[in-house]
């Protein structure tokens, strides 16, 4: 088995994030993607974060019935603060005899030397999907220095470039700006339903 992990706020979940996670599940071949739903990332403190409650529902809303995306609770059921490292370790003993491939962004991989306990993260995934992006600058050489040993485990994922952010939604939706088409149908009807972001 292979197992991607992708983690994120997803507030709310969108068609970009959709399009990624089925890039990464075809282009590295893997058995199935988990969205890891972080309650209180350490990278966001001082932002204000939508309730755990409504990010779960919208998540569930848009990965719907589809046979490759599952929602994992090894976050949202453990307290904070919630380190990639320790999200690894403990997936490993859930799913024994399974690869798992860390999925994350370009910006990412430059910005994982400053990761709490990078080296031991990166000895704890089995490879590390990188969704490339060409406006941002990656300096391998550098990285590998720094962290030895993580080239070997990076895998990149051409995916196509998607301008849409949660944070942009959420202006839209404030703003009274057009946003639906920029999320699957179930999270607008979720949204409008819920009354939410304005």
């Amino acid at each position: 088995m292979r197992l991607g992990l992708f983690g994120g706020t997803f507030d709310p979940p969108h068609l970009g994030h959709l399009i990624l996670a089925a890039e990464c599940l075809h282009q590295l071949d893997l058995d199935g993607v988990l969205w890891i739903l972080t309650p209180n990332p350490p990278h966001k403190q001082g932002q204000t974060i939508s309730p755990l409650e409504n990010r779960l529902a919208m998540l569930q809303a848009a990965l719907g019935d589809d046979p490759g995306f599952s929602i994992s609770r090894v976050e949202m059921d453990r307290p904070g603060p919630h380190y990639a490292v320790e999200t690894v370790r403990l997936l490993a003993k859930h799913y024994p005899n399974t690869e798992l491939i860390y999925l994350m962004g370009g910006d990412s991989l430059r910005d994982l030397p400053t990761w709490h306990e990078p080296q031991q993260f990166i000895a704890a995934c089995d490879e590390i999907g990188v969704m490339h992006r060409p406006d941002v600058e990656i300096n391998l050489s550098e990285l590998e220095v720094t962290l030895p040993g993580l080239l070997k485990k990076v895998r990149f994922v051409e995916t196509p470039l998607i301008e849409i952010s949660a944070q942009d939604i959420r202006h839209r939706i404030r703003a009274g700006l057009p946003y639906r088409y920029y999320l699957p149908d179930s999270v607008y009807q979720w949204i409008r339903n819920h009354d939410i972001y304005r």
